[in-house]
């Protein structure tokens, strides 16, 4: 009994330590595999002092690896500073002086291609009384259960302003939702055109995207992009990685919503933010007289985003149809 359940100890924490290790293996080839080797070796000794019934040397032996290997991953820390993919260069940050909102690093690409693009970093000022709308994007590129959220914030001069949280890549470096899970991506907050931020996935990253016109009111939206703005400014000075489940594109969001409807409670379809539209629907956000299904199937933007033969400006185009955006 007590073998066994020194084995299952060994197979969990191992679960764990292989791939923290393996995402954060040295770049040099003749110590890549180093780190893995050192604790599978370790690992093999604890089972066979183990087997020989040898438990308090098997702990001890445990312990001597697990330790140190807990003390390392507690020290690994964000950086802010790495080479970073050019689309997520900087973090936004803003500046509130009364009713002006002053933004600093609004990306404003202008994307030819998904890898060929002209970069544009721009200062933004906005008035915090002009914003009349707040709407919900949800993008998918895979599996129809996880999707990408933005939040989109409109003003009365018909301006648009798309906010996302992102993984912050470095450069060349791939998403992978495991490595999520073990510090190897950091986060950013990025606020941006529409013509950039939404355009970018829907026309040239093949990415199929919905939009939904929010119910909430212009009091609620300032109060929930003035949170964008605080979360955003904090990152900027203090680094923060990403993580699969605890720091992604909804539930960074979530918590920001919590502080405007405290009563909103937590989610699988957090998580499986393709439902995220489900969510939110059975909270009472999005427009009333709607079934959730002529929501999705009216929000649909992917054709009309796609239509570069219109003449209709792009924010506008993608919203014609939309429940509640008709005085767009």
């Amino acid at each position: 009994m007590l073998l066994c359940l020194q084995v299952l100890v060994v197979l969990l924490v191992s679960l764990w330590a292989l791939p923290a290790l393996w995402y954060h293996r040295p770049r040099r080839l003749a110590l890549r595999y180093l780190p893995l080797a050192l604790w599978l070796l370790l690992m093999t000794l604890v089972v066979t002092l183990a087997a020989r019934d040898q438990p308090l040397s098997a702990a001890l032996c445990f312990l001597v690896g697990f330790a140190p290997l807990l003390l390392w991953w507690r020290g690994v820390m964000p950086k802010g500073n790495c080479d970073w993919a050019d689309d997520m260069a900087y973090t936004t940050t803003g500046v509130v002086d009364g009713d002006s909102l002053r933004l600093q690093r609004v990306r404003c690409f202008d994307w030819r291609s998904a890898t060929d693009y002209e970069m544009r970093w721009e200062s933004r000022e906005y008035s915090l009384s002009a914003l009349r709308s707040v709407d919900m994007l949800t993008s998918f590129w895979g599996h129809r259960s996880i999707a990408h959220m933005l939040i989109s914030f409109g003003f009365s001069d018909g301006r648009y302003l798309s906010w996302s949280v992102e993984i912050r890549r470095v450069r060349d470096q791939e998403y992978s939702a495991i490595a999520g899970f073990f510090k190897h991506f950091e986060l950013n907050i990025v606020a941006s055109d529409e013509t950039d931020i939404v355009k970018v996935r829907s026309n040239h990253r093949g990415e199929d995207m919905y939009l939904y016109r929010t119910r909430l009111s212009p009091a609620a939206g300032r109060q929930l992009l003035l949170g964008y703005v605080e979360a955003a400014n904090r990152l900027a000075v203090r680094p923060r990685f990403y993580h699969t489940v605890r720091a992604n594109c909804t539930n960074v969001v979530f918590a920001l919503m919590q502080r405007i409807r405290p009563d909103l409670r937590s989610d699988i379809r957090l998580l499986l933010s393709g439902y995220l539209d489900s969510y939110v629907y059975a909270q009472g956000g999005l427009q009333k007289g709607f079934s959730l299904a002529e929501l999705r199937q009216r929000g649909r933007i992917t054709e009309r985003a796609r239509d570069e033969s219109s003449d209709v400006p792009f924010s506008r185009r993608i919203r014609q149809g939309v429940p509640g955006c008709d005085n767009d």
